[in-house]
């Protein structure tokens, strides 16, 4: 069985590592990785795919950065044309990015079967493009390879057939297990000068915090804040670097807070066990917290991650005042959530495989 898996940035190259390694064990099964060019990303050199053994792709698209619109025009055209060529029994996506939703277009359109890895996550919030992209996605998937029980009961709530939802548990928690060991071998602490348990993490970049200015101020603000008490770690992503610089408030911060070039992912995972606590705008960070035992506060007004909130791993702190971010942080630091494992046992790559040789076997 051919499948034609879609990825378009780094964090899905991770997510499509966990199941590349599960199809590479099973027999019966080639596949074809195709990387969009949605995201151009310096660190995805040749160290990138050596350190984490993650595949490189078989086809490159080369579609780079436009509009919304413009973006998913051209990965349809260019998509289309590959899975023309490539014939595949089903087309594999990740996600909730512009790349997710044309690979699942440009399948559907060619009726070729397409399975959803990360199916169900809801914000309810369709503002945000991500939100948007998932939905679509999933209503135009034969198979939701689903996360968690709350995606599986979204899905279901939104009219889709029980027999096309499969809950197969979490890749990024597979993930975080596989390359736990490695990060051992990090030496970011130190080339940072940080101590174990010393500081908290922060990463800001969704579009509605770095493309709002009265959100951006009052992150910085707070985050300063917090600086003053326990020290802030802060990689910078270029979107808020470009976004603070325009309010002018990009020196000012570096008095509060640890400005840092962004940081490649066995790094990351050091810094995140490390840290006292980690404040984020990201999905994935936030499930990458709760993976190391490490409280979280969320800056957004939602999470498609409830579960970890109703655990008490996680709590939501909208960047709508100084005073709330800055109170919910400090309320954070030293807490402890309840046990639990909404995210599966960390074989959920080898869950996706078995759903996809059962559902399209016969292909």
């Amino acid at each position: 069985m051919k499948i034609f898996s879609v990825v378009g940035a780094r964090p899905q190259f991770i997510k499509a590592a966990v199941v590349s390694r599960a199809l590479g064990e099973r027999p019966g099964f080639t596949e074809v990785l195709v990387h969009t060019g949605q995201h151009y990303d310096a660190s995805m050199s040749d160290v990138f795919f050596e350190e984490l053994d993650i595949p490189r792709p078989d086809r490159s698209l080369g579609v780079g950065s436009g509009t919304h619109a413009v973006q998913t025009a051209r990965m349809l055209e260019r998509l289309e044309a590959a899975l023309v060529e490539e014939a595949p029994d089903a087309v594999l996506v990740y996600g909730d990015t512009n790349s997710t939703l044309a690979g699942a277009l440009a399948a559907a359109k060619l009726h070729v079967p397409v399975a959803h890895v990360e199916a169900g996550l809801r914000s309810f919030n369709r503002a945000m493009p991500e939100e948007v992209n998932r939905v679509l996605t999933d209503h135009v998937s034969e198979l939701l390879l689903a996360p968690t029980g709350t995606a599986v009961q979204n899905l279901l709530g939104e009219g889709i057939e029980p027999g096309r939802i499969e809950r197969v548990g979490d890749v990024m928690y597979d993930a975080a297990l596989h390359y736990a060991g490695r990060a051992d071998d990090s030496h970011v602490l130190e080339r940072l000068g940080l101590e174990e348990g010393g500081y908290i993490l922060a990463t800001v970049h969704r579009a509605e915090n770095t493309d709002d200015p009265a959100r951006l101020e009052v992150l910085a603000e707070a985050l300063s804040r917090v600086g003053e008490r326990v020290p802030v770690v802060l990689p910078l992503h270029p979107r808020t670097r470009g976004a603070l610089e325009g309010l002018g408030r990009l020196e000012a911060m570096r008095a509060g807070v640890r400005l840092v070039d962004p940081v490649g992912y066995l790094d990351m995972i050091r810094l995140e066990r490390a840290a006292a606590l980690i404040a984020t705008d990201s999905g994935g960070v936030q499930k990458e917290a709760f993976f190391h035992g490490v409280p979280c506060v969320t800056l957004r007004d939602e999470t498609e991650w409830v579960e970890l909130v109703e655990l008490g791993w996680n709590r939501l702190a909208p960047p709508t005042g100084i005073d709330r971010v800055v109170s919910a942080v400090e309320a954070a630091l030293g807490s402890r959530g309840r046990p639990g494992e909404p995210y599966g046992d960390g074989r959920a790559g080898l869950a996706v495989v078995r759903a996809l040789e059962e559902r399209f076997g016969g292909a």
